[in-house]
């Protein structure tokens, strides 16, 4: 074959090729194959930038745990306080229906329980005195919050069925409130006196700032009750030794300068001597100022229980509740003319 005819022949079979390349066109694309082997990495990348600053940015200890006196002062007064070395928690902490109020652990699982000192059924192991953890929620958010109280919820008084409201003074309540009333005379007109521990129990001064739990006497609420925003902690919480204080009272009673304000408590302890005596010649009060163990004539024992509530119990001389004492005491006396 001569090269020019070669040439032809392959320069038409060429042609034929791709016609029938273009005659058949492309088929639909088919699945894809496994993903091969994963390559080496690659080099590590520059660092980014900082992120903000999370939560515990915001935390300070130093709020409380720094070089003032903060807390020390506090726990200095404290330690000297009824709370802080009383023998209360040693005797009673770990007693069923003593132990909310006398151990100040046990107080705090009351709160964190919703319960009250009258029903309170939970773990009684732990027995302190009560300390900064029973007031305050220690350690919670590691700031100055934790100075929050427990709680300041209004408090149902078990025993008299009304309910305490007196703001940050609340707390206190909880524990300082009546466990028992007097009671009604029977047939004969007496009260029986059960026990040398017979009375309101101690500690009742919600009750009395209410003019409350008192015997033979219908009281009123005192204005320290119903003035005062924050009633215990305006009064008590100039320092955590739990005094009263002084420059609370000259708050509303201007140039106060002593508690026995216009002669009240003198006035109480003379009424409460009189009334001691005459409890004694009846024989319903021994030397010493225990109840003797007994039944009496109605209006005589409510008079030994309201020489146990003022003089015993609330312990002010009158000043939470000035009317109420009055009337409590001229009931008393009256019941030995």
């Amino acid at each position: 074959m001569k090269k020019s005819t070669r040439v032809i022949f392959v320069v038409s079979l060429l042609v034929v090729i791709a016609l029938a390349m273009t005659a058949c066109g492309a088929g639909e694309q088919g699945p894809a194959g496994p993903a091969g082997p994963a390559g080496p990495a690659g080099p590590e990348g520059p660092a980014g930038p900082a992120g903000a600053d999370g939560a515990m940015a915001e935390l300070s200890c130093s709020e409380c745990h720094n070089d003032t006196a903060v807390i020390t002062a506090k726990e200095e007064a404290w330690a000297g306080s009824a709370h802080g070395s009383g023998t209360a928690a040693a005797y009673a902490g770990g007693r069923t229906g003593c132990a909310a109020c006398h151990s100040g652990a046990t107080f705090s699982k009351m709160v964190a329980a919703g319960q009250t000192p009258d029903t309170y059924d939970g773990d009684m192991s732990e027995v302190t005195h009560q300390d900064c953890r029973t007031c305050h929620q220690v350690h919670t958010t590691y700031t100055g919050e934790d100075w929050a109280l427990e709680t300041t919820d209004a408090v149902s008084l078990s025993a008299v069925g009304e309910t305490f409201d007196g703001g940050k003074g609340n707390l206190c309540a909880n524990c300082h409130q009546p466990r028992s009333l007097v009671g009604e005379a029977d047939a004969d007109g007496n009260i029986e006196v059960t026990s040398t521990h017979w009375g309101p129990h101690h500690g009742p001064q919600a009750a009395y700032l209410m003019g409350l739990a008192g015997a033979g006497v219908e009281g009123k609420p005192a204005s320290h009750y119903s003035m005062v925003e924050d009633t215990c902690v305006s009064c008590h919480l100039a320092s955590h030794a739990f005094e009263p204080s002084l420059a609370a009272c000259q708050a509303c009673h201007d140039g106060i300068e002593e508690f026995d304000f216009s002669g009240l408590q003198a006035d109480t302890q003379a009424k409460l001597d009189e009334l001691k005596e005459l409890l004694v010649g009846a024989g319903l009060l021994d030397e010493e100022g225990e109840p003797v163990v007994g039944v009496y004539p109605a209006a005589q024992a409510q008079a030994l229980w309201n020489y146990i509530f003022i003089a015993f119990e609330d312990k002010s001389l009158g000043v939470h509740n000035p009317a109420f004492t009055r009337e409590l005491l001229e009931a008393s006396l009256a019941a030995f003319e």
